[in-house]
């Protein structure tokens, strides 16, 4: 199910020009509507559901309908973003509450290492990934002929 906006609690950003939700989507989904200052999704079809808007959003007005294995039908889940983690509330239909707290990546932004650290070759005939076989942890054999 793809994201959305609860414009009730939208803010547009304070009238920034970029929201967090514009910022942080890798399928540059999220649009400002600025005559109302609300953000939309632009096109829900395209919508890879990574939860990265319902994450940043500083007035938690993003939210997805979650599937069965991660909420239960009819519960919603709710994350409150702080400075070293995500905490998840879900509330069940019968009205209990689980909450669930997991760190956030702390890599400065645009620091991050795309090959973990790992040394990489640029073999393009290989069927190995670029970090292989040292990502993996194993030593690779080959057959002599």
């Amino acid at each position: 199910m793809p994201t959305f906006v609860m414009a009730e609690k939208c803010d547009g950003c304070k009238g920034q020009d970029k929201t967090a939700c514009m910022y942080i989507c890798p399928n540059d989904l999220m649009k400002l509507d600025k005559e109302k200052g609300k953000a939309f999704n632009q096109d829900p079809q395209m919508c890879w559901e990574c939860l990265c808007c319902v994450k940043i959003c500083p007035q938690q007005a993003m939210d997805v309908r979650g599937y069965a294995d991660f909420v239960p039908m009819g519960a919603s889940c709710v994350p409150m973003r702080g400075s070293e983690d995500i905490m998840w509330t879900v509330t069940f239909r019968d009205g209990t509450m689980k909450r669930f707290k997991f760190p956030i990546r702390t890599t400065p932004e645009g620091e991050a290492d795309p090959n973990g650290g790992f040394a990489t070759h640029d073999d393009l005939n290989s069927q190995l990934l670029s970090t292989e076989p040292e990502a993996l942890g194993v030593e690779l054999w080959t057959l002599k002929k």
